[in-house]
């Protein structure tokens, strides 16, 4: 009688990520919506279609396409911002359409600084995170989460001054997030660091680094 043994083969299989990067996509479409209303905060003009519009399709829907494309990149953080901003964006233009169709009271300027503010704190525990990315993120969060306080703060107080002040402040902050979309785009093109975008090496990083080049 032969001894029967039974031989179990193990196979790694190793999948490579072939789809495009698409924090690009979501750091334009919040940058650019973001200007766009805090000239407006700013006093420059009065709300109108062109923020709301902007709010929706590129503010809104695209950075919740960047979110979702972020959950097949595995990047949690990534899926995380730009789902949540994205439909912050559409709850924004929510607030003020919604009313006018009769779905609602419109929000008190307390209700709105409560919205805020809670849009505030959670922006700031998104920025504990960029610590382990960027400085560009770093910038962009830490100014957005300025930019939420100033608003709730002068909803709350009906001081206009700290309106226009977030206005300006959200200027920077959104400028700062087209900023790091161009520098990621132009650098993937180029192949090189055209812009600089200050990526954080963290002591666990360089060790996966080495251990890869010793490879």
């Amino acid at each position: 009688m032969k001894n029967a043994s039974n031989t179990q083969n193990n196979t790694i299989v190793s999948l490579k990520e072939f789809t495009a990067n698409p924090a690009p996509l979501g750091l334009m479409g919040f940058g650019m919506t973001t200007v766009l209303l805090n000239i407006h905060n700013a006093g420059y003009f009065p709300m109108n279609t062109m923020i709301l519009a902007m709010g929706i399709f590129f503010g809104g829907m695209a950075q919740v396409v960047a979110g979702i494309m972020e959950f097949k990149k595995n990047n949690t953080f990534g899926a995380t911002a730009f789902t949540s901003y994205g439909f912050f964006w559409l709850s924004l233009v929510g607030t003020i359409v919604m009313p006018g169709l009769g779905m609602g009271e419109a929000a008190s300027a307390q209700a709105m600084a409560a919205y805020l503010f809670m849009w505030g704190l959670f922006t700031l525990g998104m920025f504990v995170g960029t610590l382990r990315i960027s400085k560009n993120l770093q910038i962009v969060f830490g100014s957005l989460t300025l930019l939420f306080f100033l608003l709730a703060l002068g909803d709350f107080t009906g001081n206009e001054m700290i309106a226009t002040i977030a206005g300006y402040e959200g200027i920077f902050c959104g400028f700062s997030a087209i900023y790091g979309a161009l520098a990621q785009v132009l650098n993937e093109v180029y192949g090189e660091e055209v812009l600089p975008l200050g990526n954080v090496t963290t002591a666990k990083k360089a060790a996966k680094v080495e251990v890869a080049t010793s490879k």
